[in-house]
């Protein structure tokens, strides 16, 4: 056992990805190489013992929201959505089997031919034999983004927390981009996030985080150490609790 094993603050995590963590540079597709760097830093963490899930958003394929906006029927336009993160959960599936990790694929909508019917106690055996399991298909419903479907998977697996990965190293009190004096909060609670509209999980996904005592640590993905320091323990990113 490595001394990160004996030190990691979580047995479970929930990682939340959003689907542009995969694109190419302009934001758009998948990149291979994108994939390859998401499932070395996930690799790390899972050398470590701990158990991981993994959330992915389709935003680089598909969003709802432009196909509603062009007035596309809602319903369809999420079904599509939702489909597109199946296509993201199989190319970081690839990208981890490619290293060595044992990864499954568990979609909410029935694609037998390339994922698993989810079923949540066949996912927590999965985890159990330690093996990542990435869902996909949202929750399987519109009108419920992946942020939901990752507070919904991570409360039915009894996860430990629920890892949102940004490009933005936490929440700030302004925004850290045009405000170069912008200070990052440590800890905020549930209810500071819905009063004061903090975008950072949409407030179904908040609500159901806090309804479950299941805390929400959002981090920068992308900062050499930070994943692995979270894992640990050591203050990183921002916290949301019930204490704040």
């Amino acid at each position: 056992m490595t001394e990160t094993q004996n030190t990691a603050k979580y047995h479970r995590i929930l990682l939340k990805l959003s689907g542009e963590s995969l694109a190419a540079p302009n934001g758009q597709g998948i990149d291979p190489g994108q994939a390859r760097t998401i499932a070395e830093l996930v690799k790390s963490v899972h050398e470590t013992g701990v158990e991981v899930a993994i959330v992915i958003g389709a935003g680089n394929l598909w969003r709802g929201a432009t196909g509603e906006n062009t007035g596309m029927d809602r319903a369809t336009a999420d079904y599509m959505g939702m489909l597109a993160t199946v296509m993201n959960a199989l190319a970081l599936m690839d990208a981890l089997e490619k290293i060595g990790v044992i990864t499954r694929v568990m979609s909410s909508i029935e694609m037998r031919t390339v994922a698993e019917p989810y079923i949540r106690r066949r996912a927590i055996r999965h985890l159990e034999k330690g093996r990542v399991v990435i869902f996909g298909g949202g929750t399987g419903n519109p009108y419920f983004s992946t942020d939901t479907a990752a507070a919904l998977r991570a409360t039915e697996i009894g996860a430990d927390v629920v890892i949102k990965a940004t490009k933005v190293d936490g929440i700030y009190d302004k925004d850290p981009k045009t405000n170069p004096d912008a200070v990052r909060i440590e800890k905020l609670s549930y209810l500071e996030i819905l009063a004061r509209r903090i975008n950072v999980m949409d407030s179904t996904a908040v609500t159901l985080c806090m309804d479950n005592n299941l805390p929400i640590l959002v981090l920068d993905l992308w900062k050499p150490g930070d994943l692995m320091r979270a894992i640990c323990g050591e203050k990183v990113g921002t916290l949301v609790d019930h204490e704040g």
